[in-house]
This record gives structure tokens, sequence and C-alpha cells, in this order.
């Protein structure tokens, strides 16, 4: 909706790349209280979390771009995140990816970390959300003139940073989502005092994530359906990511208390 945030001759600050660093930060902070929470080592959570910003980052534009060729017009277009163009699955795999190794490496109590992780990275990941609205990716489908969402619609302007098609109403699905995972960092955020195990956090929040993310799937107008099932390979993903959860919590539900 806003691809510029300041524009003065041909200095642009995109907005989409200022909500992104808002989610780093975010993220970043959430993950070092909760660490300190845990008595964990702050400094090696710190290191893990550049680390696995760095991978993630990478990871994201690497799926993208190949989610997308059409829009690789130049050398720079592969690598131009700050123009918006990321994709979040990507992002998951490549950070996840660095993070394991890194955790590893400082011997760090993984379900201690993937709990961390999980209230963390969905603050950031709400900021990211609002940043796709800014920027116009990862739009919705046309919304038909007779529906009932006509009304909360959203149409995009016509600008050369902006991946949405312009002046055509679509369903807001990058708000939608925004709002959702803030909803969940919340519910992550207030669970974490009373967690039971370690990984619960992180169960919660692939079931939660994943869940919400497999509805948003219908209203996206980017990935289209796999032939013969019917699904994006997001929601194929998503419902791995909501089976995951639930494995992690029937394992832990059925150790016993010394085990744990």
């Amino acid at each position: 909706m806003f691809p510029d945030l300041v524009k003065i001759g041909d200095f642009t600050i995109h907005t989409y790349g200022v909500l992104v660093a808002l989610g780093l930060l975010a993220s970043y902070f959430t993950a070092i209280y909760f660490a300190k929470k845990e008595n964990l080592d702050a400094k090696k959570v710190e290191n893990v979390i550049i680390f696995a910003v760095l991978g993630g980052i990478i990871g994201a534009r690497i799926a993208y771009v190949i989610e997308h060729p059409d829009q690789m017009k130049s050398i720079i277009d592969y690598i131009a995140v700050w123009k918006g163009g990321i994709d979040w699955f990507g992002g998951f795999i490549g950070g996840l990816l660095t993070a394991l190794y890194f955790i590893k490496k400082y011997k760090i109590p993984i379900w201690k970390a993937g709990d961390i992780a999980g209230v963390s990275i969905i603050i950031g990941h709400a900021f990211g959300r609002l940043g796709c609205t800014a920027a116009g990716c990862c739009y919705g489908k046309p919304v038909p003139d007779d529906s009932i969402f006509k009304d909360i619609a959203i149409k995009f302007p016509q600008h050369p940073d902006t991946a949405a098609p312009s002046g055509i109403s679509l369903y807001p699905t990058q708000p939608a989502e925004a709002l959702g995972n803030f909803l969940i960092f919340a519910v992550l955020f207030l669970m974490y005092k009373y967690k039971k195990f370690d990984g619960q956090i992180f169960a919660f929040y692939l079931i939660f994530y994943g869940f919400e993310r497999f509805l948003l799937e219908f209203w996206r107008g980017v990935t289209p359906p796999l032939p013969g099932i019917g699904l994006t390979w997001n929601q194929i993903i998503t419902l791995l990511m909501v089976i995951a959860g639930f494995g992690i919590i029937i394992y832990f539900m059925r150790k016993k208390p010394s085990e744990v």
C-alpha cells in the first residue's frame, strides 16, 4: 500500500525494509529475553540468532527466485530483498538449518532453543507481513463483486516496486496474517511461563501458525494449487508443521516425568 516510506530524489527508503528490520529487532530482543529466562548464555544465543537470520535471508531469497523466475530481469533483481520478495518457508528452512548447526556447536539444549525460536520467530514474522502489505508481495486473490469480503478488500497503487496487480480489489491476506501472527505471539508469550516441558512452545507455534497459514492459502493469489490435489505446496508444508507440532506434544506427554 505504501511501498516508499521516504523518497527524496533518487534516494528511497522502502517501507518493506524498515518493517522487516523492526521485525528482526523484535525477534532478537524476544529471544534474548527468554534466553535469560532459561538461564542460557545470552552471547551464544545472540550468535545463533545472527547466523540464523543470515541463513534465513539467503534461503528466503533463493526460494522466492525459484518460485518467481519471471520477475528476475537483471542480476540485481536476484538479490533485491529490500524491494520485497522473499519466501517465508525458504527463510524458515534456511534459518532452521543454520540455527541447528550453531545450536549443536554451542551445546545449547535443543528444545529450549526451539521454544525461544517459536515465540521469537512469530513476532518478527508479524512485522514482516506488515512489510508485505506495504510492498504488495504475498497478495491475495481478486475478491468477487458479490463477496461478503468486498468491504475489507485492499487495492494496490501502480508502482514499479509493487508486486501486486494495481487497482484490483484483493483479499487482504497480508494484514490478516500479520494480525494472526501478533495474536499467536501474545498467546505463546503468555503460555511460556506455564509450559510443562521444553519443546511445548515450539510445538504450539507449529500448530498455530501451520493452521493459520493453511487457511490463508485458500485466499492467496501467489502460489497456484498443485495439480490433482487442489492444495498449494505451502499448504502441504503447513500440514506437516501441524502434524509435527502434535507429534512433539504427544511424545513428551507420553514420557515419564523423570525422562522429560
